[in-house]
């Protein structure tokens, strides 16, 4: 089972989200909406699917960043996770929350070896 097909996002923490999605229009050309700004690319499969990289900026005491100290979060796009999530509870590792289901997917935090909080993210379909 391939487990991980790609970076589904970075989340940037910062003081002033509406103020950096500014500078980084202004000076890098990356228009931001409140969801982030999403770019879009292909899964170099046997389907060559549609897929998409999101890039965010979220206030600093948002709940993205609960139990981490971190100032980013990486998203990593994944095809099943349910069963992905069977075998990394199987292997002893840190998963912080219940599957949360969206209109754009599914999405879980997990701890990696160094107790970094990481999403794990399935597309909708």
């Amino acid at each position: 089972m391939k487990k991980v097909t790609g970076i589904g996002g970075v989340i940037l923490k910062c003081k002033d989200s509406q103020k950096m999605n500014d500078w980084y229009k202004t000076h890098l050309g990356i228009n931001a909406v409140e969801a982030g700004a999403i770019f879009n690319w292909v899964e170099m499969d046997e389907n060559a699917k549609p897929a998409s990289t999101t890039w965010s900026m979220v206030d600093e005491n948002s709940d993205v960043f609960r139990l981490t100290n971190a100032d980013y979060l990486i998203t990593y796009r994944v095809s099943d996770l349910e069963t992905l999530l069977v075998t990394l509870k199987s292997q002893g590792v840190s998963i912080l929350d219940n599957i949360s289901t969206f209109a754009y997917g599914k999405q879980v935090h997990i701890l990696d070896g160094e107790g970094n909080k990481i999403q794990l993210w399935q597309a909708a379909e």
